[in-house]
């Protein structure tokens, strides 16, 4: 039980073309929501599908890549891992927001 880590892996299609921010630092962030799908049969033999949305974040060189060859309706696989955070609107309000930090990834198609 040692050697498990937080490891993420989702095949998916992008909702929007990435968004690409050159920070001051000098690094570059790439971020964009994947939905993956699933579906069941019920016991009526009706096919129903579910479609869930995942926030995707990516740093550097995958953020460059990312960048320069995925778009919006795009499917790819992405490995990385789950994260968490938080921040507080103007209102005061704690807002929390849990995302996938991209690492990997594979495009599938274009």
């Amino acid at each position: 039980m040692n050697n498990l880590r937080n490891q993420v892996q989702l095949m998916g299609r992008l909702g929007q073309d990435p968004e690409i921010k050159n920070l001051d630092s000098g690094k570059k962030l790439a971020k964009f929501s994947l939905a993956t799908n699933d579906y069941y049969i019920t016991a009526k033999g009706e096919k129903v599908e579910h479609t869930d949305w995942h926030n995707i974040v990516a740093w550097g060189k995958t953020a460059d890549i990312i960048e320069n060859h995925v778009t919006k309706g795009q499917e790819v696989l992405i490995g990385g891992k789950l994260t968490t955070r938080s921040y507080e609107t103007k209102d005061g309000d704690k807002r929390y927001v849990t995302e996938v930090v991209c690492n990997n990834l594979v495009m599938t198609q274009k």
